[in-house]
Parts: C-alpha cells; sequence; structure tokens
C-alpha cells in the first residue's frame, strides 16, 4: 500500500524539531527553575551544541550502516529513552548529572535523526514532491518549537502551581514528552514508505569513507573567498550567541536579580508563542525578498534587522516593564528582525557550499554554524553575571560591530537568489 507523504512528512518534522527545543530552550527554564546559576546554565547547555558541530563526521556512516528508515525509528526509540531518564533523574538526589547525561544521549541522537531524515526525505519524494513539500516540512518544524517552547514550558509552570513542587512539575512534563516520542517510534515504524534507492552501502569500506570525507574537507577550503567566508559563518551570530540563552534566563529572572520575572506559562507565550510567531514571518519575509532581488540587494538591510533589534533587550532591562504587552511587543521585534537578518547566513551557506560535493560541503557550513553559537554561549552566562543584564545587553549591542565587519569582506554574485527565467 503506498503511504501518502502527509501521512509522515508533517510528523517527522514535528518529531525533527522538538527534541532540539528540549535540548536548547526547555534545559534552560528547567536548571532556571530548579536553582541554577545563569553561569552554570550557560556553560552547560552550550556544550551541547556539540552533537551538531561534529555530526558531519558520522554521517557518512548512515549511508553504510542500515537504512535511513532503520535510523529514524531507532533514533526516535532512544529519543523518548532520554526523555524517560531525565523525567526520572529530575526528583533525584543526582539530579543535574542525570539530567545532562541524558539531554546529551538525547542530542546525539536527535543530530542523527536530523541527518537520516533529511536524506529519507529526499529518498522518499519524486523532485516534484520534495518542492511541494519544503514548506510543509518547515511549519511543522516551527510547530515544534512553538510546542516546546510555549505549550510545554506553560504547562510545566501550570502543574507547577497545581502540585506545589518544581521538580515532580517537570519531571510530569518531560514523562508527557517520552509518551509522544513512543507513540513517534510506533507510528513512523508503521507509516515510513519503504524507498528502494534506501539501502545500506555495505561493501563501501570506512577507509573509502575517510578518503572521500578528507577530499571533501580539502575542497572546502580551497574555494574562492574562503576566509572572509569562514569568518561570516563564525562571527555573523556572534551576538546571538551571546543574547540567545542569556536573554531567555533574563525574562523568568527575578527583579531582585534584574530580570522580568516572568512565570513559565508567561514565558511560554512570550518567547515560545509570539516570539516564534515573529521569527517565522521574520523568515519567510527574507525569503520572499531574496527571491526577488538577489542576496546581495538584500544583504545589508538583512544585517541590520539582525542586529539593531537587539537594542530593544537594552531598553528591557532598564525599564523592566511590568506590562507583559510591552514584553511581548519587544520579543516580536527582535525575533522578526532575527528571522529576516537569518535569512542572509542561511542563503550564504547555500551560496557558500555551490559546485561539487554541495550536500557535504552544506553540512560543514551548518556545522560551523552551531559552533558560531555554542563558543559565546560557553562563557555568556559567567559574563552576564559579572557585569548585569544592563551592561550586558549594551556588550550585545557592541558585538554586532562584528557582524557588519565579516559581512564587509564578502563578495556575492548579484544573480544569486533571483529567480531565473
Amino acid at each position: 500500500m503506498k503511504k501518502s507523504p502527509w501521512a509522515w512528512v508533517p510528523t517527522l518534522y514535528f518529531a525533527e524539531g522538538l527534541p532540539y527545543v528540549a535540548v536548547m530552550t526547555i534545559s534552560l527554564i528547567m536548571y532556571k527553575r530548579l536553582g541554577l546559576s545563569n553561569t552554570d546554565i550557560t556553560l552547560y547547555t552550550s556544550w551541547l551544541y556539540l552533537p551538531w558541530v561534529i555530526k558531519p563526521l558520522w554521517s557518512p556512516f548512515i549511508d553504510i550502516i542500515k537504512t535511513k528508515r532503520w535510523w529514524i525509528v531507532a533514533m526516535q526509540l532512544l529519543i523518548g529513552a532520554a526523555l524517560g531518564g531525565v523525567a526520572f533523574t529530575i526528583p533525584g538526589p543526582y539530579w543535574l548529572q542525570g539530567s545532562l547525561a541524558f539531554f546529551w544521549l538525547m542530542a546525539f541522537s536527535s543530530a542523527t535523526h536530523d541527518i537520516a531524515a533529511d536524506g529519507f526525505y529526499m529518498l522518499g519524494l519524486d523532485q516534484h514532491k520534495q518542492a511541494y513539500f519544503v514548506g510543509i516540512r518547515s511549519t511543522f518544524y516551527r510547530i515544534a518549537t512553538i510546542v516546546g517552547q510555549g505549550l510545554l514550558v506553560m504547562l510545566a509552570g501550570n502543574l507547577e502551581v497545581v502540585t506545589r513542587n518544581i521538580r515532580y512539575s517537570w519531571s510530569l512534563m518531560f514523562y508527557g514528552m517520552a509518551g509522544i516520542f513512543i507513540a513517534f517510534w510506533l507510528w513512523h515504524h508503521y507509516i515510513l514508505p519503504r524507498p528502494s534507492e534506501d539501502k545500506g552501502i555495505e561493501k563501501m569500506r570506512s577507509s573509502d569513507i575517510m578518503q572521500e570525507f578528507w577530499v571533501t574537507l580539502k575542497t572546502f577550503f580551497q574555494k574562492p573567498q574562503v576566509w572572509a567566508g569562514l569568518a561570516f559563518m563564525l562571527f555573523y551570530r556572534m551576538p546571538e550567541g551571546l543574547l540567545a540563552k542569556v536573554s531567555a534566563l533574563f525574562l523568568i529572572d527575578t527583579a531582585a536579580k534584574g530580570g522580568l520575572g516572568l512565570s513559565p506559562a508567561e514565558y511560554g507565550l512570550v518567547q515560545g508563542t509570539v516570539g516564534v510567531i515573529g521569527l517565522t514571518l521574520g523568515g519567510i519575509l527574507g525569503g520572499i525578498v531574496a527571491s526577488r532581488d538577489g542576496l546581495k540587494r538584500w544583504l545589508w538591510p538583512m544585517v541590520m534587522a539582525i542586529t539593531l533589534p537587539d537594542l530593544v533587550y537594552v531598553y528591557l532591562s532598564y525599564a523592566l516593564p511590568h506590562s507583559l504587552f510591552i514584553v511581548n511587543v519587544c520579543v516580536f521585534i527582535e525575533q522578526f528582525g532575527y528571522g529576516f537578518g537569518f535569512s542572509a547566513y542561511m542563503l550564504y551557506l547555500i551560496y557558500y557550499s555551490q559546485g561539487e560535493y554541495k550536500t557535504s560541503h552544506y553540512a560543514l557550513c551548518t556545522a560551523l554554524m552551531a559552533l558560531s553559537m555554542m563558543i559565546p554561549g560557553l562563557f555568556a552566562g559567567a559574563l552576564q553575571e559579572s557585569v548585569g543584564y544592563p551592561a550586558f545587553f549594551i556588550i550585545v549591542v557592541a558585538a554586532c560591530a562584528m557582524t557588519y565587519i565579516v559581512t564587509a569582506f564578502l563578495k556575492i554574485d548579484p544573480e544569486f537568489g533571483k529567480k531565473q527565467q
């Protein structure tokens, strides 16, 4: 029986987005509610980017060991087990060590699931359906972000009110997520098609894979403007790397510590719902204008969009408004600008990856993208705690100078991104 893509594409990409949100965002809020310092939170959770940084190292082996379908189903079961492990350890005496260990397992499983799911998408659909469903998959990835950052954080916050026990509430929420992934595992085990092209290349030796990898790596560093490109990939998002984790902690930190003191339910609305909508709309607009006029035409407006709205956090940290409406507007502006400006970054990764080995080169670009967020995040919390929120956000705005500097060295074909007649 032929399986409709509508039966598996939306659920596959929802399942791809949810564990990433759990590792990168939900963990932040949970650790803050459990009393961890900003320094420790940002240090521990930034290291969780590492699987996405190094995933090009093991992605070739997914092609030769089992099928991509097998990897998808197996990783969803492993993610479900990791979520259950987080839930089980939270109420225990070694909650920090235990939860971090299971978050690491979840991060590696999620990164592996990403590789397999994106490869399976190309095997399970013909070119026409790939183009048709590309917007659908992105939409359901965004829905997973809203559910994770928004609804699930709200759920944990409401459980805190009902149970009057923070640890028990977050444990229950993660047990719920584990149940969702067991359901995904059962559903995809049944519903995913079995494309004839989806088979392991069992005769290829590991030495052949490593040789192919070194050729890919060598050609990556032989591209024109390699140093300008590397600087752009590593430093364009440096302000965001500093801001991303600390801004979330600022929203929920108490007024005594300089934060806005939002409850988990309020945070879920502000960042997980309004913020994600702003991010999505900004990204859509960025894609529209770049496809009409080309990346080069819109590069500098996008640079300004990703940097200037960071000023809203300077305002919030000094004004500390009590109005949730004002907070929502500020976060929407910042996230809309980020979504619009991030379009330039993603399009440049595609531009840099053109030519032979474009799939492998793009994977290396995304690894550098993860590294660009990981490194600033490692010390962002310590910096914030040493200078306070207002001075920290001023430092973030000053760091935006680096975004302008690395962009100035780029040379981009004016026709890239334009719709061809």
